[in-house]
């Protein structure tokens, strides 16, 4: 899952709000690698925390960062 595999690494999250929309970007800093996502902003927080570091996960490992 997600929260092993980036145990370790340093992950800045930032949440944007657009409307009724929330653009959430994660960069694993490690790699600089970065991803965003957007969800509805009635998903919160923590849902929206927890699809950015899925995203981030698949991206790391289809370049085979992770």
């Amino acid at each position: 899952m997600t929260d092993n595999l980036l145990r370790n690494r340093e992950i800045i999250i930032e949440f944007y709000p657009v409307g009724h929309l929330v653009k959430v970007s994660a960069m694993d800093v490690k790699t600089m690698t970065e991803i965003s996502i957007q969800g509805p902003a009635s998903a919160g927080e923590a849902l929206l925390k927890h699809n950015a570091l899925r995203r981030l996960e698949y991206v790391l490992k289809k370049k085979q960062l992770l």
